[in-house]
């Protein structure tokens, strides 16, 4: 009996190898949703699959219903995104967000902006320098979280609610576990650390701004580093481990 097929454009978030020759794709689907499938000898050097199916590619896909694992039939690329994977650094920046992604996005569970956005996001970083390639990367981590219901509170008190002014020089106390800030009356109601009013600042510029306007305008590098260890404090805490590229991308010297 034939299996029945369905049709998807996908997004390649990572690849594990399988027997000799094939590879387990995760996907990331135009509604947001989580996809695995088998891309049978992918990993011959022939395979018409191998150069469709590297992280960050897009892909139009036919895949048949299998019963533990889908089969990726056909794959037709959409975007490559080559400068993602031909320069370290950009790869780098780039690769906590398909590791986040992959760890957010959920089989039938439907969330088309996860899927939007990375596409703008990839689209922003093909063009970008390496300084505005953490930006983004930052920018694009704490909009899956937001998307995925774990929006931290940058500018109000997650203890009572109050507004907290992010005075220029001064140092707040966040909870990653609060998912914010907390104002200084809340501030022993929650295990919290003292950031800089500036970080919170940039990560507020990151949540509320398009990628295009994060790749054209201000890149502070170590203003972005700020805010990725921002995020992997909330990761760590929300999702119970770390993001290893993440840590990758703070131990390499690359930037």
């Amino acid at each position: 009996m034939a299996q029945p097929t369905y049709s998807l454009r996908a997004l390649v978030l990572r690849r594990t190898k399988l027997g000799e020759s094939d590879l387990i794709l995760t996907l990331l689907s135009e509604d947001g949703s989580q996809k695995r499938a088998v891309a049978k000898g992918a990993r011959r050097p022939k395979s018409s699959f191998a150069a469709r199916t590297e992280p960050f590619c897009v892909i139009d896909a036919l895949c048949a219903t299998g019963r533990s694992l889908d089969i990726l039939k056909e794959a037709r690329l959409v975007a490559a995104h080559d400068a993602l994977r031909c320069n370290l650094e950009a790869s780098a920046a780039a690769a906590p967000v398909a590791e986040l992604l992959a760890r957010m996005s959920q089989r039938d569970l439907a969330n088309p902006r996860l899927f939007q956005s990375a596409m703008r996001m990839l689209d922003a970083m093909d063009g970008a320098d390496d300084s505005h390639r953490a930006a983004l990367s930052a920018a694009e981590l704490l909009k899956i979280l937001a998307f995925s219901g774990l929006r931290p509170s940058l500018e109000i008190c997650v203890g009572c609610g109050e507004p907290v002014a992010l005075t220029e020089g001064a140092r707040l106390p966040f909870s990653a576990a609060g998912g914010g800030v907390l104002c200084e009356s809340c501030r022993g109601l929650d295990e919290s650390v003292l950031v800089d009013a500036g970080t919170l600042c940039w990560a507020q510029y990151f949540l509320t701004t398009p990628f295009d306007a994060i790749a054209e305008g201000p890149a502070d590098l170590s203003a972005s580093f700020a805010v990725l260890h921002l995020v992997q404090d909330l990761v760590r805490a929300h999702i119970g481990s770390s993001l290893k590229s993440l840590e990758f991308l703070f131990t390499s010297g690359l930037f």
